[in-house]
């Protein structure tokens, strides 16, 4: 599971045209010694947020000072305002423990997030959705069950549960959680606010028909107009400037249908489905400005696939490359892995050969 993380949140820090030099460097400035030798704070300042977050743990080692300014809210606040977020990629992974970890595409390197906290030590989280809204990973409902196969008719616990994890801060938070329990349902975010609907939990195992947003400035859910035709296991898209629910029976000519929903008038649509491949054969979606969706399809060989927009047809764009694994004679060809968009680039990541071991 995959989420990109990228952009400022223009309600929170400073905007275009407030004074930004010096940002409370008064207090910074009282210290002993200088940031940078032979430099003013507030040059020495932007010099060190220039830096990407992958460099942080290097930063925090050279003094107590440097540590302090990267940990304090005054740098983060000056690194976004300037535009320099950078760009994480968060990733868990499905024998970690539901440990998350974070990639810096800028540093190239990975590191692990804190322990995300949970009532269900010892349950395997999964059906969840994530995705980034103004500088926030979010982790959204979801089902805890057992990782031991061992007890396979064990109920699994479906949450309502939102948790937030700030880059600046380094901690997660809990949130308002929604409405309605629910896993594997469709999630997207579209104009600075998230949009569920569907999926599945105890009272509705057939699938959801209800939908509710969520306003992270006010931290609050609302419904939304119900869907004509419930969904479970299903995928969400914000493609140009709509809902999309994708259904986990798309391409099968009986249910070959998705619905939408537009945020401008608040209603809900069906269609017929632009999408040719069910679900069992794709893992991911991801949509490049607005407009430009990627998937990758296992037919026997891994292929990301684009589609033309104006003639609504699917093409091929390049194959996932094999793996090469030490000790191994051959090339492997892999499944089951990650797929994500970054900015122009699209990340295919982790995933299983064969005989199943994961990579």
């Amino acid at each position: 599971m995959t989420c990109k993380f990228y952009g400022i949140n223009p309600y929170q820090f400073p905007q275009k045209g407030e004074k930004t030099d010096g940002l409370h460097l008064c207090a910074l400035e009282s210290a002993q010694e200088a940031l940078l030798p032979g430099l003013p704070d507030d040059l020495a300042l932007r010099c060190l947020a220039r830096l990407s977050h992958g460099y942080h743990g290097v930063l925090e080692s050279v003094s107590n000072r440097w540590k302090d300014l990267v940990r304090s809210p005054e740098y983060a606040n000056y690194k976004a305002n300037q535009g320099w977020c950078g760009d994480w990629l968060f990733v868990v992974t499905e024998r970690s423990n539901n440990q998350w970890i974070a990639y810096d595409r800028e540093a190239d390197r990975w590191h692990p997030l804190p322990k995300i906290p949970t009532e269900h030590d010892g349950l395997q989280h999964f059906g969840f959705s994530c995705v980034c809204v103004h500088n926030r990973l979010l982790v959204i409902g979801g089902s805890h069950a057992p990782r031991d196969t061992a007890y396979p008719r064990q109920t699994p616990v479906i949450t309502n549960a939102v948790i937030q994890f700030d880059p600046y801060k380094k901690q997660w938070t809990r949130l308002s959680s929604m409405q309605t329990p629910r896993s594997h349902f469709a999630c997207c975010v579209m104009s600075g606010k998230v949009y569920v609907s569907g999926g599945r939990n105890l009272s509705y195992p057939r699938g959801l028909s209800l939908a509710e947003v969520y306003d992270p400035l006010g931290d609050r859910w609302e419904d939304m107009p119900e869907m004509p035709n419930p969904q479970m296991d299903c995928l969400g898209i914000s493609y140009k400037g709509k809902f999309h629910v994708l259904s986990d029976q798309v391409g099968l000519a009986e249910q070959n249908r998705s619905e939408i929903f537009d945020p401008s008038n608040k209603t809900w649509c069906t269609v017929n489905d632009i999408w040719p491949f069910s679900r069992a054969m794709q893992f991911a979606v991801q949509v490049m400005g607005d407009d430009q969706v990627y998937t990758v399809v296992d037919w026997g060989e891994s292929l990301v696939k684009t589609r033309d927009s104006l003639r609504g047809e699917w093409y091929n764009v390049g194959a996932v490359p094999p793996v090469h694994l030490p000790d191994h004679c051959r090339e492997l060809e892999a499944f089951g892995y990650g797929f994500a968009a970054l900015r122009h680039e699209l990340y295919v990541l982790g995933g299983k050969v064969s005989w199943g071991e994961s990579l």
